[in-house]
């Protein structure tokens, strides 16, 4: 019987080719479009799951109490992972590291810049790294050893054997190779090149070892004996502050590092999302288009069932059961599942190359994984059964005198039902436009919003090799100043565009005693707020005419937090010293543009490992200048590559997620509309083919054919508008929520409202108006002639 059915499928879908070859591409777009989006998920989903204790694993965070909330971060300090590792039952291990940070790496005449962490041995029992060579056991224990990861130890030894050898860090320090691991996964949120002793960061910043509980510097991971003891290392590590420093009321809790990557949000103390969040957009996203192309296939099946009829009416006349009519119906919507799949590949195969560029991520189809099999088969059947189900039932329903006397089913239940679907459908396509439409009014909005400089023409270095010496800073300063390439250059203690730096340690007169404000706080030059075109409110920058070793310019945020009414003069002490405000300087964006700025002391003093940064004379040529400033650069730090930054493309990185879920939307939006009209199609055919008797009679009687498309049109439009209405409070009701996690964002207006409905009202005309025209300008004749 099976065979039987099967011929009849293949028939029946080479018979009727354009039928097959819409139904094909409907099914293939929507399943390389959920296959697509279920990649990236799975990706997402896979980061930092590499090593075989990652569900023991967690992230070390630091809850800090403000005035208004609480602040946590994931920095702690360098003793906390001795002090958890010695006297907190049930951690099996604990490290401290630092973050990732580039530093040159030197073998002989090669130079690179590539990331570094300082870490302690803890660190690879944690996360267990394949050593490909070198004693793992040993690892990290010499204050002068190195281990460098298969892809630097390729790049800087190539076929020679890396072990032993010796290699210069930053231009000085000599280091012996004793291990190479493999390559870091890309789904890990700890990236690096190579890996250093703990020791050796102590050596090199000799302020770190007599460090306390104050200082929050590194990043501290923990791994437990056990998942079991989760909640009494949990509880045991709450007060661990307060229990080793007076009066620190820091709290610290334990974030699985699993989750990490996608859970990297918290509001007062707790986690509550992140980039998950934007996840199960794209999840719920790659299923409802699924659904769509199963609805598609549903229409278009039911659309035909005229031309089906008499074939059901004379099978069941000659004995065959409704149950081997549905397995039929079943099995050409699997075949059809199977042939969607086939071509849903070559679109997979043909886009990965560009959604990989656009994620910047690498996906890839991993054909020998079973796992991928089993989901991809299970994923196709699944689109069979759905879309053959309503289908099958129907058609098979078929009385056999009835439909062989003369096929008779308008105005029933099937037609509402196919209503409905298509109703579905453009509520999808609808919420979809609405919600693209937000998302660009948002991304322009934060984009427009005053960032309190001037980012187009500026420019950093960052402060390495020889400009390391002050003394060198300033002679390149002043050299490039004489050049007239740049207008102004100062330097600050962190790049422009990042956060970290931060202190509870500021205070002044009338400050309450039990409050702990956290501030930001930078080193900055002379000619700051010129270079980064910001504007001082009151008072002055720093300047060479004064003395400035015990001043401090504030912004606006620190003049609101501290409640001075004349704050040039103020008196603010920080730690143990006191320094004196000389200007106020107004608010600017440094870390999230989204959220408020945070308040900031800037101190003066040039940091070595800041950044420098110049303003381009507005006079030159761009690209001119930027090489000048290059070879300048080349010149006085030969050993260094050159690394000249943009400061607006560094700033334009933080739109990455919204620019991100703006294109996919737009492009797997278009793709649910595209599937949409295509169950619009087939609405039309079904109804046309109903109506082209009634139709006939209305020419014959002199109806025009614009009076025939306003006609069959205006029921879709009703469709259309019921859709809308519908869909409008569910989008509203969707951008609300997805609006209200930023603390900055464009209003909800009734213009994403208007162009969903216009749009959908010119698609669905479109679309139908194809169908609608054939049938109108048809002779009547051909109708009739059997009546």
């Amino acid at each position: 019987m099976f065979r039987l059915n099967l011929k009849i499928a293949l028939r029946n879908l080479w018979k009727n080719k354009g039928y097959t070859l819409i139904n094909v591409g409907g099914l293939a777009i929507g399943l390389a479009s959920c296959m697509l989006l279920l990649l990236y998920v799975a990706y997402e989903w896979s980061y930092d799951k590499h090593s075989s204790g990652y569900d023991r694993t967690y992230v070390v965070y630091s809850n800090q109490k403000n005035a208004n909330n609480i602040i946590s971060y994931a920095w702690t300090p360098g003793v906390l992972a001795d002090e958890l590792r010695e006297t907190i039952p049930g951690v099996a291990f604990a490290s401290h590291s630092t973050y990732p940070a580039e530093y040159l790496i030197t073998k002989e005449d090669k130079s690179f810049k590539k990331r570094g962490i300082f870490t302690d041995p803890s660190f690879l029992k944690i996360f267990d790294y394949k050593f490909i060579k070198g004693n793992k056991d040993q690892a990290l224990k010499s204050p002068n050893g190195i281990i460098l990861s298969e892809k630097l130890a390729k790049i800087l030894f190539g076929n020679e054997e890396p072990l032993n050898k010796t290699v210069k860090l930053a231009g000085k320090d000599l280091l012996t190779v004793e291990g190479v691991i493999e390559d870091v996964p890309e789904t890990s949120s700890i990236q690096f090149d190579y890996l250093l002793s703990w020791e050796f960061y102590e050596k090199l910043n000799t302020w770190t070892k007599n460090a306390g509980w104050g200082s929050n510097f590194c990043l501290t991971v923990v791994q437990l004996k056990d998942n079991s003891a989760f909640d009494k290392v949990s509880k045991a590590i709450h007060g661990i502050y307060g229990r080793n420093q007076k009066d620190n009321d820091n709290v610290a809790i334990i974030h699985p590092f699993a989750k990490w990557h996608l859970y990297d949000q918290f509001e007062n103390g707790k986690s509550v999302g992140g980039k998950i969040d934007m996840l199960r957009i794209y999840f719920i996203l790659a299923f409802c288009i699924l659904l769509i192309a199963c609805i598609n296939f549903m229409n278009l099946s039911t659309a035909r069932s005229e031309k089906r009829a008499k074939e059901v009416g004379v099978r069941k006349a000659i004995g065959a059961s409704r149950k081997t009519l549905i397995s039929q119906f079943i099995l050409e919507s699997v075949l059809l599942a199977l042939l969607g799949m086939m071509v849903a590949f070559i679109l997979i195969e043909f886009s990965l190359p560009y959604f990989n560029n656009l994620l910047n991520v690498t996906l890839t189809i991993n054909y020998t994984d079973w796992n991928f099999w089993l989901v991809l088969f299970g994923l196709t059947i699944f689109t069979g059964l759905i879309a053959g189900s309503y289908p099958a039932f129907y058609l098979s329903s078929f009385e056999p005198v009835k439909v062989l006397k003369g096929f008779s089913r308008a105005g029933g239940t099937s037609l509402s039902i196919r209503k409905v679907l298509v109703v579905f459908q453009f509520v999808f396509a609808s919420c979809l436009i609405v919600g693209t439409a937000v998302i660009y009014q948002q991304l322009i909005f934060i984009k427009n919003k005053p960032i309190g400089y001037d980012k187009n023409g500026l420019i950093e270095i960052p402060i390495e090799g020889v400009l390391k010496d002050r003394s060198k800073i300033e002679l390149f300063r002043e050299r490039l100043l004489k050049t007239g390439l740049v207008s102004h250059v100062s330097t600050f203690s962190r790049s422009l565009t990042l956060g970290g730096n931060n202190t509870t340690s500021i205070s002044w007169s009338g400050k309450n005693p039990n409050e702990n404000i956290l501030f930001n706080f930078r080193y900055a030059y002379e000619d700051f707020a010129a270079t980064l075109g910001g504007r001082i409110l009151e008072g002055r920058d720093f300047s060479h005419n004064f003395v400035d070793s015990t001043s401090l310019v504030i912004n606006e945020a620190a003049v609101k937090t501290m409640g001075l009414k004349k704050p040039v003069g103020s008196i603010i002490t920080w730690g143990e010293d006191q320094f004196t405000v000389i200007g106020v300087m107004k608010d600017f964006v440094m870390e999230s543009p989204y959220h408020s700025t945070a308040p900031m002391v800037i101190g003066k003093g040039i940091d070595t490992d800041g950044v420098m940064a110049m303003r381009l004379d507005s006079s030159q040529n761009l690209s001119t200048a930027v090489s000048k400033v290059q070879a300048m650069l080349k010149e006085i730090n030969p050993d260094y590559p050159v690394a000249v930054t943009f400061v607006s493309e560094r700033f334009e990185s933080k739109f990455n997620n919204e620019k991100l879920m703006g294109i996919l939307a737009n492009w797997f939006g278009g793709f649910a509309i595209f599937i949409s009209c295509l169950g619009l199609l087939g609405l039309s055919l079904y109804m046309a083919e109903q109506r082209k008797k009634e139709i006939s009679i209305r020419k014959v009687l002199g109806a025009s054919s614009l009076n025939i498309l306003t006609l069959l049109n205006k029921d879709f439009v009703k469709l259309v508008a019921i859709a809308n209405l519908i869909a409008f409070p569910l989008a509203y009701i969707m951008i609300n929520k997805w609006l209200s996690k930023y603390e900055f964002h464009v209003e909800i207006s009734l213009i994403p409202f208007a162009i969903a409905i216009i749009l959908s009202l010119l698609i669905a005309l479109f679309t139908v108006s194809i169908q609608s025209m054939k049938v109108a300008k048809a002779n009547p004749v051909d109708a009739l002639k059997y009546e």
